[in-house]
């Protein structure tokens, strides 16, 4: 098959920092049987191609556009340009997600009869009032959203969480996580007890990840339990907030901050942890929650995206919005109970094998068939 893919950025040439490790590996499944051709929106300022895991990348460059968060027609007659010689044999074309690359999915889709997949990815969708984050506040996110929903031949979402606020849309979305390397991440479920007990927080620290929840949670459970470390894995996008916040609070001797760290770095911080933490304000699915249960590291969260998905398979332990008293009484009688830790993460870890990246190449190659057989 001939599968064109629309994203706005993820795919280093290097393909290792600037990534979304859950595509890549999707891509060099598919890449494996099929002609793969990624549309790259925001990846380097200059326009370019590489070979990237068996696919071509085609990399649009900067596009100047006074209104950055609508749809550049500048861009899509670029992306035409640079997809004229295989646009109009596609079988299928994928948008990663809702919002500009959704769009234009479906607009050259419309202009050269070739079926389209969309995938909702982020807050294209939502408003958080507690932190202003969300398409969903301002009409042109949602009529964006609107054009790429109802023009979409197929619609897919990362969790049942992300797929409440479609509402009754048509085409009914599916279900499809984007599943991680269940392989590459595997770890033993049984953890040596603490002290030293290692907790682990995976995501950019940003004000939707809410990374402060986790700090007020360690300041509880360290007045209780000495012996508690916290690893933070990301890059700092709040300036150095969390840092102070952190002296603040007194935590400097319990709180590590490991930057970004590429999956080979992560994963011996993932494989030693008693317990992975999401605290986010908002989740379409949390690829990092995914890989910490391929870990066999137990889950206690906010209820959003998998890790709200996981509670009725009794694969993770969910707390309120912001409540980080909730997040240390969870971290304190899980810490306690070696058994309990052990049957989350077991269960965790049995969806994530089942629902891996494996899982998901065949699914996507399964709908794309479907639609290349209209």
């Amino acid at each position: 098959m001939r599968i064109g893919w629309i994203v706005p950025g993820g795919f280093d040439r290097r393909g290792r920092k600037a990534v979304i490790p859950a595509l890549l590996s999707l891509t060099e499944r598919l890449a494996r049987h099929h002609d793969v051709t990624v549309v790259v929106l925001h990846q380097e300022p200059e326009p370019c191609r590489y070979p990237l895991l068996g696919a071509e990348v085609i990399n649009l460059g900067a596009v100047p556009n006074a209104w950055p968060d609508i749809v550049s027609f500048e861009r899509l007659r670029r992306m035409m340009t640079e997809l004229e010689a295989v646009g109009r044999h596609l079988d299928v074309l994928h948008g990663f997600w809702i919002s500009e690359t959704g769009v234009l999915a479906v607009l050259a889709g419309r202009l050269w009869q070739v079926p389209v997949v969309v995938s909702v990815g982020g807050g294209e969708l939502i408003w958080v009032p507690e932190i202003g984050y969300g398409g969903g506040r301002h009409w042109y996110s949602r009529s964006q959203a609107k054009v790429a929903l109802q023009w979409a031949d197929v619609i897919t979402v990362g969790s049942h969480y992300a797929r409440k606020p479609l509402g009754e849309i048509t085409p009914e979305p599916r279900v499809v996580p984007l599943g991680v390397d269940a392989k590459q991440f595997y770890g033993p479920v049984q953890r040596l007890d603490g002290p030293p007990w290692r907790l682990i927080h995976v995501a950019s620290m940003n004000q939707v990840k809410n990374q402060g929840m986790c700090l007020r949670a360690m300041r509880l459970v360290a007045d209780r339990l000495p012996s508690v470390r916290l690893d933070l894995v990301g890059e700092d996008w709040l300036n150095g907030a969390l840092h102070r916040m952190v002296d603040e609070l007194g935590l400097a001797d319990v709180v590590h901050f490991h930057g970004w760290l590429e999956s080979e770095a992560m994963i011996p911080v993932l494989r030693r942890a008693h317990l992975y933490l999401q605290s986010s304000w908002h989740e379409s699915q949390g690829v990092a929650v995914c890989e910490a249960a391929a870990a066999g590291v137990p889950i206690v969260g906010t209820p959003v995206g998998v890790a709200a998905d996981l509670v009725p398979y009794k694969a993770s332990w969910v707390v309120p919005h912001d409540d980080a008293g909730a997040m240390a009484d969870a971290i304190l009688t899980l810490l306690k109970d070696r058994q309990r830790r052990e049957l989350l993460g077991r269960a965790g870890q049995h969806w994530v094998q089942t629902h891996d990246a494996d899982w998901t190449a065949a699914t996507f190659e399964s709908i794309y068939r479907q639609l290349g057989s209209r």
